[in-house]
């Protein structure tokens, strides 16, 4: 899966010279935390976000330093910290350096992306010109749209115990030598020990998502890695 199957392609935008109260409107107007800003080339130019407006002197929020810190902040940093706090246009507060991403990118590098830098958007740019925006939402949409998609449920027991033992093995987590499943009409028991009982679920969960699982019986017994005591769990069904 990539950014061009789950991206949103009507990008909301704004101009380098346009006000900030005209940013802080569309944004509460659309209902969304952020802008990209575009200049007249169509060109990304940079993203204006709500952030970028808590420091102003309409809140009378802007920063305060003590005087012994403004020693130790460059001239530089105090004048641009001056500018975005009175700055009366987008281009005075936005962040330039925005990072963004191609349509083809995979998912799984959108993701990693967004958690490394912590954002909740990404532009999607061809040619530094923007032609959509994917974010979280994004994926979340698409994880709603794939639940719907229900694998083929599987036509026999000897299927369904097959398909639960060969996922388990693909797992290195997975206690694979000392479990075992057996399967009865789609209810399914899961038998073996465990030492970890965060591996309990994980196992429970392999199963529940098999095409053709009606229940799950869990049998699994913890035993303590350390003094070797077994604790029994009751049997469950989930």
């Amino acid at each position: 899966m990539i950014v061009a199957d789950v991206m949103t392609r009507n990008v909301i935008s704004i101009a380098p010279d346009a006000t900030v109260e005209e940013a802080a409107k569309t944004m509460l107007d659309r209902g969304i935390s952020g802008l990209f800003v575009v200049d007249a080339k169509g060109e990304l130019a940079g993203i204006v976000t709500e952030g970028d407006l808590l420091r102003r002197d309409e809140l009378g929020t802007q920063r305060h330093r003590p005087w012994w810190l403004r020693i130790l902040v460059s001239p530089g940093r105090q004048a641009t910290d001056f500018t975005h706090t009175y700055g009366r246009h987008v281009s005075d507060v936005m962040t330039q350096d925005v990072i963004a991403v191609p349509s083809s990118a995979p998912l799984e590098e959108v993701v990693v992306t967004m958690e490394a830098h912590r954002i909740k958007r990404l532009p999607v740019v061809a040619n530094n010109r923007v032609i959509g925006v994917v974010s979280r939402s994004d994926l979340l949409r698409y994880l709603i749209g794939h639940a719907r998609r229900k694998p083929a449920a599987a036509t026999d027991d000897s299927t369904i115990r097959n398909t639960i033992l060969d996922t388990l093995e693909k797992q290195a987590w997975a206690p694979v030598t000392s479990l075992n499943v057996t399967v009865a009409d789609g209810v399914v028991d899961v038998w073996g020990t465990i030492t970890d009982d965060a591996e309990r679920r994980a196992i429970c969960i392999v199963v529940e998502n098999t095409p053709g699982v009606k229940q799950v019986h869990d049998h699994l017994v913890y035993i303590e890695p350390y003094s070797g005591t077994v604790i029994e769990a009751p049997d469950e069904q989930r």
